[in-house]
């Protein structure tokens, strides 16, 4: 008789780079062996006279892994159970459990079940959170160095760059990654998503992807189309809520959506839309930054410019719903596309700003950096519109009395900086050539 289960918190955590993420649950990292220690009233498990099963289970989804005995891993492709050699006792067994690498991040229900020739024994052992793995290598988000890791997943520490490309100004973001709660508020936004409420089946089997994964999250830290977390304001008053530029880190806002039952939390603007998005990737183990565009360019009309009409004396008017903002936020997000091949593999931008809609739904992205390098704007997603961003050609037509008399394209204005945090340093590492190959210069008709 199953007397009761450690799952080893304190080994398991640090061995899988989850320390402080939850003390409520175990929290460990796929294609990687985490182990049990199951305690028996009476005797031990006996592998000549029992079978001993687990059954991890995903809502509906289940599967049903063999306890063996043996004294090396398996691969990473399937669930695998095993008893090392030594790890029975008289009135315990030590198990270890491994995932396969491409598993789906979420809270799994595990059961244990022996069996004899007679009879079925069957417990409701707990539950684990599963992550996204950037130090192995098999999996999607693996990343080669571990510093980047230590900047891109692990710290809670960020600089948001604001302001001009000639007045640059920065300030400090808490990610918040190991505040109570902030992971189950993150996998919470998971079990709330469109996607999850209309087939939660086939979301749970879509979540290995972090393609997938950074669509779903992107989606809902906007709350245009679903239960998500922040309402978005540029202008009035932000009565009834928080100025966006009072925010300084992702916990208070994650907590006050969790605490209102999924209700957007007013208000927020571009850089704490990117923040929080930056949050969730990292807790959910996929490397993210976060990155500043100045003069970033919202092509409305998907022409990939910025078309703008002046009268003869260079007076502005409001023909054209295209636009150049000072600067603009949004994360970039570090995994394979094997949809894509390997060339798109690396950054890829995700932007929550509830801007245009994607394939239906406010989100953007994942696009490949190298997609919007190459100009490659049939890339999937979004990449015209991101390409726009960073590098469209600003239209200046002059009119009079209704006609065009006058034609101006300047091909340096948009995207003049690209700004994320250093690695290690609190410098801005500059990005614009990851972006942007080259171009003419300015030219008037």
């Amino acid at each position: 008789v199953l007397k009761f289960v450690n799952f080893e918190a304190e080994e398991n955590t640090v061995s899988h780079e989850t320390q402080g993420l939850s003390k409520a649950q175990l929290v460990v990292r796929r294609g990687k062996p985490f182990k049990l220690t199951l305690f028996f009233r009476g005797r031990s498990w006996s592998p000549l006279l029992e079978s001993l099963w687990l059954e991890v289970c995903l809502g509906r989804l289940s599967e049903r892994i063999p306890v063996r005995i043996s004294d090396r891993s398996c691969c990473s492709l399937a669930w695998w159970a095993a008893v090392y050699p030594g790890d029975v006792h008289s009135q315990s067994v030590t198990v270890h459990l491994c995932s396969p690498v491409q598993s789906s991040v979420a809270t799994y229900q595990l059961l244990l079940h022996i069996e004899d020739a007679n009879c079925r024994m069957s417990y409701v052992v707990g539950t684990f959170v599963l992550l996204c793995n950037p130090w192995l290598k098999d999996d999607p988000v693996y990343m080669p160095l571990d510093v980047h890791i230590q900047e891109y997943v692990k710290s809670d520490y960020g600089l948001i760059y604001m302001g001009t490309h000639l007045n640059v100004r920065s300030r400090p973001w808490s990610f918040g990654q190991y505040e109570p709660g902030v992971l189950e508020a993150c996998l919470q936004l998971l079990q709330v998503s469109p996607q999850h409420l209309r087939d939660p089946d086939k979301d749970f089997l879509r979540r290995a992807d972090p393609a997938y994964l950074s669509r779903v999250v992107c989606a809902m830290v906007n709350c245009n189309d679903d239960m998500g977390i922040l309402e978005g304001r540029w202008q009035g008053s932000y009565a009834g809520g928080v100025n966006p530029v009072e925010w300084s880190g992702s916990a208070d806002i994650l907590h006050r959506w969790v605490s209102s039952n999924c209700s957007p939390v007013r208000y927020g603007q571009c850089w704490v839309f990117a923040s929080v998005l930056c949050t969730v990737m990292r807790v959910l183990g996929i490397p993210s930054r976060v990155v500043t565009v100045f003069n970033s360019a919202h092509d409305s009309d998907g022409n990939v410019k910025i078309t703008e009409f002046y009268t003869s004396t260079g007076e502005k008017l409001g023909l054209s719903k295209d636009s150049i903002w000072n600067f603009h936020v949004w994360v970039e997000c570090w995994m394979k596309r094997p949809d894509l091949g390997a060339f798109f593999d690396g950054w890829q931008v995700v932007d929550p700003t509830p801007q245009e809609k994607s394939a239906g739904i406010f989100c953007c992205g994942p696009c490949p950096v190298a997609a919007i390098q190459s100009r490659f704007l049939g890339a999937p997603y979004d990449a015209s519109f991101i390409f726009a961003s960073v590098d469209a050609d600003v239209v200046q037509l002059i009119v009079r009395n209704g006609a065009v008399v006058g034609r101006r394209v300047d091909t340096e204005c948009v995207g003049q900086r690209i700004y994320t945090k250093s690695v290690n340093s609190d410098r801005p590492e500059n990005l614009t050539q990851t972006y942007k190959g080259m171009k003419s210069k300015t030219v008037d008709h």
